[in-house]
C-alpha cells in the first residue's frame, strides 16, 4: 500500500512540475536570449498553454496580432513562444506566422498615414508663413515705390523753383544791367552839356 502511495506521489509530482510554467528566473533568462520575431495569425484569440498539448492547462489567451518571441522549440504541433507580456507558453504552430498580421500592417499604415498628415500639416503651415512673408515684402516693396516716387516728385518740384529762381535772377540782373546803362548813358549825356554850360558862363565873366 505504501509502495503504490509512493508511485502515486511521484507521478503526480512529475506531472505538476511538467505542467508548471518556467520560473521568473528562467524567464529572465529567456528574455535575454535573442529569439525570432512572430506574429499570432487573424483569428479572434488562441489559448496559451503551460505545455505542448491542448491538455495542458491554459495559463492566458494571446490576441490576434499581436507580436511574439518564438523560442525555437517545437513539439506536437506546438511551439513555445514568448507573448508581449513576457509569458512563456506553447501555441498550436498553424497560429504562428513570420509575416506580420493584417491588423498590425493597417495599425502600421495608419501611423504612417498620420505621420504624413502631421508633415503635410507642418508644410501647409509653412506654406501660409511663407505666403504671409511674401505679402508683407510685396506691400514693403509697393511703399518703396510709392516713397521714391513721392521723392522724385519732390525732387522734381524742387528743380522747378530752381530754374524758376535762375530765371529770376537773370531777370533781375539784365534788369539791373539795363538800368546802369541807362543812368551811364544819360550821365554821359547830361555831363558834356554841364561842363559847356559852365564853360559858357565863365567866358561871360571875362
Amino acid at each position: 500500500m505504501k509502495t503504490t502511495f509512493a508511485i502515486i506521489t511521484s507521478t503526480l509530482l512529475a506531472v505538476s512540475l511538467w505542467s508548471t510554467p518556467i520560473s521568473a528566473q528562467e524567464a529572465d533568462t529567456a528574455t535575454v536570449q535573442q529569439y525570432d520575431t512572430g506574429y499570432i495569425s487573424d483569428d479572434l484569440f488562441i489559448y496559451l498553454h503551460a505545455g505542448a498539448g491542448n491538455n495542458y492547462r491554459i495559463i492566458g489567451s494571446v490576441s490576434s496580432g499581436s507580436e511574439i518571441q518564438i523560442t525555437g522549440q517545437q513539439k506536437n504541433g506546438f511551439s513555445q513562444i514568448i507573448d508581449n507580456k513576457q509569458r512563456t507558453g506553447w501555441i498550436e504552430s498553424k497560429h504562428l506566422s513570420t509575416e506580420p498580421s493584417l491588423r498590425t500592417i493597417i495599425a502600421e499604415l495608419n501611423s504612417k498615414i498620420a505621420d504624413q498628415s502631421d508633415v503635410e500639416q507642418r508644410l501647409n503651415a509653412e506654406l501660409a508663413t511663407s505666403k504671409q512673408v511674401s505679402a508683407e515684402l510685396t506691400q514693403d516693396n509697393q511703399q518703396l515705390k510709392n516713397s521714391i516716387k513721392t521723392l522724385e516728385q519732390q525732387l522734381a518740384e524742387v528743380r522747378s523753383q530752381v530754374d524758376n529762381q535762375d530765371a529770376e535772377a537773370k531777370k533781375q540782373w539784365f534788369f539791373n544791367g539795363a538800368i546802369v546803362l541807362g543812368i551811364g548813358l544819360v550821365l554821359g549825356i547830361i555831363l558834356p552839356h554841364l561842363g559847356g554850360s559852365k564853360r559858357r558862363k565863365a567866358d561871360s565873366w571875362h
